[in-house]
């Protein structure tokens, strides 16, 4: 027959002896548990044991616990309660997770083994890696925030910019104009006619492009239809009149 009460007894030396300062026994009216029977606290935070303890922790944890007549083997009474910082939706999943664990185990002292994955859980909850993972979410979000940088565009800026950007466009072209463009004068300005006869109208014309003043080209290149129109007009004529005159002195000399 086994003696629970003796393996009760025991179980509560060993964790006094293993948490000492952690472990308190406290009365049953601030427990939370249905029980007249002795209950006891354990503190937990979510630090490693080789952290230091001097540290203020801003989460704090209670682990209450009650032995029951037959335990081991039935499950001890369980609550768990809020010293600091830890969430009442949180309390309510790890006291539900430490009753699981409690029916997983009978037949075998179970206390430092639930007060093991309270901490385990804690530290996963609200220890330092989930702190970390915190502050990589935050830099993340700040990274992903464009910061604008340099001087705003405005009116006065933009015009500036344009009037540089021009100087040095036609300061580049000058540099790629030929020395003959610079030097040539300007030629009176010839009809279409005299231009067309001239010979010069695809030899002469396309040397004297100039990239930089265009305007002076379609001056120097001035002709219209009108001017062709014209032209052709006054040569038709004048060959019609020596067409004519040559057929009267043919006729004079045969009468002759």
């Amino acid at each position: 027959m086994t003696d629970h009460v003796q393996e009760q007894e025991d179980e509560i030396e060993a964790l006094e002896a293993i948490l000492m300062d952690e472990f308190k026994e406290i009365h049953s009216g601030e427990s939370g548990l249905n029980t007249s029977k002795r209950c006891f606290q354990i503190t937990l935070t979510p630090q490693d044991d080789d952290a230091d303890q001097s540290t203020t922790t801003p989460v704090l944890l209670g682990l209450i616990f009650s032995h029951t007549e037959k335990y081991p083997d039935e499950p001890p009474l369980l609550n768990v309660k809020s010293i600091r910082g830890v969430h009442t939706s949180d309390l309510k999943i790890l006291k539900e997770k430490l009753e699981q664990e409690a029916s997983e185990n009978l037949g075998m002292a179970m206390i430092y083994t639930l007060v093991t994955s309270a901490k385990e859980w804690l530290s996963e909850r609200y220890g330092q890696d989930a702190d970390a993972d915190n502050v990589e979410e935050e830099e993340s979000i700040k990274d992903e925030v464009i910061v604008p940088h340099g001087e705003p565009v405005t009116v006065d800026t933009f015009l500036a910019w344009r009037e540089r950007f021009e100087a040095e466009l036609a300061l580049e072209r000058a540099k790629l104009m030929p020395e003959s463009a610079l030097t040539v004068t300007k030629e009176k300005r010839l009809s279409g006619r005299q231009w067309f006869e001239s010979g010069r109208a695809t030899l002469k014309g396309a040397t004297h492009v100039n990239e930089e003043s265009e305007e002076e080209d379609e001056e120097d290149i001035d002709f219209d239809d009108d001017d062709f129109e014209d032209d052709e007009e006054e040569d038709m004529l004048e060959h019609y009149l020596a067409e004519k005159s040559d057929s009267s002195t043919h006729s004079s000399k045969r009468a002759a």
